[in-house]
């Protein structure tokens, strides 16, 4: 009987996991060993539990990645060697840029990261009169540092190469000026709102949408932001939570116009 022949695979391949991805913002040659920094490196070793060996991918943000095997992994020291280089655009077509009020505690976070996964463009952090948290100064460069980082964590996690920008946290009165001139399509989450989400037709450009705190808009904020142009859009007949509302209308426009 004649006997098999196996096909050798290549140690980087053989404990592939596409799940395994790396962001590494920083500039990365197309060939050779990379040294991840003390952070990545102690995820490696010590959370995910890689070994030499194993297989990762790492993505710079811009559009680019890496297939990569693990070449050394030591408390603190942990160097991968870069193989093929890659560009994958999972970007949707929409182009959306997601204006929230602050919402507290993991609320925020929560939106950030399912909207990153939705397909965000950018998000716009702003500060809303019922707004539970206060934000200002060095606390408020914190929590943005934070988001980012909640953005950065979800583009390794959903396979999305590009990684979207948190904008500076601004009040929504001096932030609507800015977005008036931005131009696009802008839509105001309002539970009384007139129109529905399928009754628009759809987007030839950038979208913003504009989505509440815990206790919503004030009339007078409402009242500023149709005055700015946004357009008041209800998502049925119930009232959703913070957390939950900028999500489902994210959803349902990758749905209707989207790669869904």
């Amino acid at each position: 009987m004649a006997g098999r022949c196996y096909g050798i695979i290549p140690v980087w391949k053989r404990r592939a996991n596409p799940l395994t991805r790396i962001y590494f913002p920083d500039l990365i040659p197309d060939h050779g060993l990379c040294q991840l920094p003390v952070a990545k490196a102690h995820h490696v070793a010590h959370v995910l539990r890689l070994a030499p060996g194993d297989a990762v991918t790492l993505f710079d943000g811009q559009g680019n990645a890496w297939d990569a095997v693990i070449s050394k992994c030591a408390r603190g020291d942990v160097s991968v060697q870069l193989k093929d280089r890659r560009e994958e655009d999972r970007e949707s077509p929409l182009q959306v840029t997601l204006a929230q009020a602050v919402s507290s505690g993991e609320r925020m976070d929560y939106t950030i990261q399912k909207a990153v996964e939705l397909g965000i463009s950018a998000i716009q952090p702003l500060m809303a009169e019922r707004c539970v948290v206060r934000l200002s100064g060095e606390r408020a460069a914190k929590r943005v540092a934070h988001w980012q980082g909640v953005v950065a964590a979800s583009c390794e996690q959903c396979g999305r190469n590009r990684v979207p920008v948190v904008k500076p946290l601004l009040s929504l009165r001096d932030w609507l000026d800015e977005a008036a001139a931005a131009g696009g399509t802008r839509l105001l989450l309002a539970p009384d709102g007139p129109a529905l989400l399928r009754e628009l037709p759809r987007p030839a450009g950038m979208v913003t949408v504009l989505a509440g705190p815990e206790g919503g808009f004030t009339a007078s904020e409402a009242a500023d932001a149709v005055r700015f142009g946004f357009q008041p859009l209800q998502l049925g007949p119930r009232i959703l939570r913070t957390e939950t509302a900028a999500v489902a209308l994210l959803a349902a426009m990758q749905a209707l116009w989207g790669d869904f």
